[in-house]
């Protein structure tokens, strides 16, 4: 075994061992189908810590050929599959973890250098008689040993977009690194797959298609491999029935990246972190800085903070994801920002209706800490401090207090939120609640039965707080949302909950361009 050729299986042996593993091995199955196959070569993207690693090396496990992993698979998914058996430890892996490799190089400029170096000197230890006095380049030494017995190699590349994050302005040395990866995998029949992970998909360069041979798999398109971005709900639940964690707080903190067929997809760090604390809180954001998100919100392309305030009101924004270059520097529009902002994984992706929103309350909290941090947020910034005001005024009844805030909220964010009817008024509404999620579990549009409240909030089990019932109006009157409320028996479908619950009405009157509230407390 070697550092680069087949590094053997200790590091999925680790993951396999720990108190909490969620078994991902039918990925291994999806590979399989595309070795040797013209479509063999798969860059699949993610945020930092979704796995990428991990996927990394349970696919080294389970191809290097100088190892024995049968008893690490042989209890999961993969091993009751049809093509476990024919590749198991069957092929020579070389794997390449690009971030760790440029700390080794020293700079980018010798990188390339040092990769080929290293791999060379492992590949002529394992092959030596064929390679003895070999001078050439690394892609002639691999044809070489491939012609020894046709096996062929497959190469695991981790962080494969690292350089274009540690030199985002170094346009020359980021061409001479795709022009190496396109020299060592294009038209070679030694390569028998090449699976790549990185945050970015493949950098674009106008006419510069330097590996175009790949099949990408990001979170704007993750298509067949959507579930294996992170942990699915099911998984979660399970995960939470069996360390006892409340299941539908880990949704609000941790859910919210949505692909097609419905697939919610959780922060496999979070979920891991809260289980292991027994605490939910935010993990995620600890591995990114501070500064990670600030320098793109601070771009403010036209109508980017006003889109931001419509996500942290619930709402969606529609953008143009194809435009994007795929790099950290090429930004023309809040559209290149709001899609970096996906591949990192502060906001979620809708594909069918091409439109991004702020995943979970764990991102919530990150962009409300950018934008109470920095004067330029002005308003808005001003309007998410005061919204601790809000819940205060409600749940004391205060409905002069409740009416000022929502029409201080509506006047500096009509711009933004067109305010034509009750969903406008249901954003806005959410956006003037913002702080209250940190007690509170949002339901927009709860089901009744005899239809649906627009917005209920359930305290979390640990919170003392009671439980509210909002129903709003568009030009009528807050008492008639009050009586809808009891009419239609909103109240008996919370049926898990006992205590006291608030009714809320508010309605807003378009001549006046006021809100009205009137609030009751209800005993369950």
């Amino acid at each position: 075994m070697g550092i680069y050729l087949n590094p053997g299986n200790e590091a999925f042996r680790i993951s396999v061992s720990s108190e909490i593993y969620v078994d991902k091995t039918e990925l291994i199955s999806f590979v399989n189908k595309r070795l040797g196959q013209e479509k063999r070569f798969l860059c699949v993207s993610r945020p930092r810590r979704f796995g990428k690693s991990m996927a990394a090396h349970m696919l080294c496990a389970y191809y290097d050929r100088e190892c024995d992993s049968r008893e690490l698979f042989q209890d999961l998914k993969i091993a009751r599959m049809d093509s476990f058996e024919q590749h198991l430890n069957q092929y020579d892996v070389i794997f390449l973890n690009i971030q760790q490799m440029i700390r080794a190089a020293k700079t980018l400029d010798c990188l390339i250098d040092y990769i080929e170096r290293q791999v060379f000197r492992e590949i002529k230890e394992r092959y030596g008689e064929i390679l003895e006095g070999f001078e050439e380049t690394l892609p002639l030494a691999l044809t070489s040993a491939f012609l020894k017995d046709k096996k062929g190699f497959i190469f695991i590349v981790d962080e494969w977009d690292c350089i274009f994050r540690e030199a985002k302005e170094n346009v020359e040395v980021q061409k001479k690194y795709l022009d190496f990866l396109r020299d060592l995998f294009k038209d070679r029949a030694y390569v028998k797959l090449v699976y790549m992970t990185g945050i970015l998909p493949i950098k674009k360069y106008g006419t510069h298609s330097a590996l175009n041979i790949f099949d990408e798999f990001s979170m704007i398109f993750p298509k067949k491999l959507a579930e294996y971005v992170g942990f699915t709900e099911i998984e979660v639940k399970q995960l939470c029935e069996t360390f006892e964690m409340d299941f539908e707080e880990m949704k609000c903190w941790y859910d919210g990246y949505r692909f097609k067929k419905e697939i919610h997809i959780y922060n496999p760090k979070s979920i891991v972190d809260a289980i292991t604390e027994e605490e939910i809180h935010s993990y995620w954001v600890g591995t990114e800085t501070y500064e990670a998100l600030k320098i793109y919100m601070d771009l403010n392309f036209d109508g980017l903070k006003d889109s931001v305030a419509v996500m942290l009101g619930g709402g969606r924004c529609r953008i143009n994801a194809r435009k994007f270059q795929n790099d950290m520097t090429s930004f023309e529009s809040k559209d290149d920002v709001f899609t970096l902002l996906v591949h990192l994984g502060y906001l979620s992706y809708y594909e069918e209706k091409q439109e991004v929103a702020i995943p979970n309350l764990e991102m919530e909290e990150e962009f409300k800490n950018v934008i109470e941090g920095e004067s330029g947020w002005g308003k808005l910034a001003d309007m998410l401090r005061c919204s601790e005001e809000l819940l205060e005024a409600t749940l004391h009844q205060d409905t002069n207090t409740v009416a000022k805030i929502l029409d201080k909220v509506h006047t500096e964010q009509t711009s933004v939120l067109s305010y034509h009817d009750e969903n406008s008024l249901s954003c806005v509404v959410t956006l003037a609640y913002f702080s209250a999620k940190k007690d509170y579990i949002f339901i927009r549009e709860f089901p009744t039965g005899k239809g649906f409240a627009d917005i209920v909030m359930l305290p979390y089990r640990q919170s003392d707080k009671p439980a509210l019932v909002i129903e709003l109006k568009w030009d009528t009157s807050a008492s008639g949302a009050i009586k809808q409320i009891k009419d239609k028996k909103y109240v008996s479908t919370l049926e898990n909950y006992v205590g006291e619950i608030v009714l809320v009405g508010i309605n807003y009157n378009k001549k006046t361009k006021e809100h009205q509230c009137v609030i009751e407390t209800y005993r369950k």
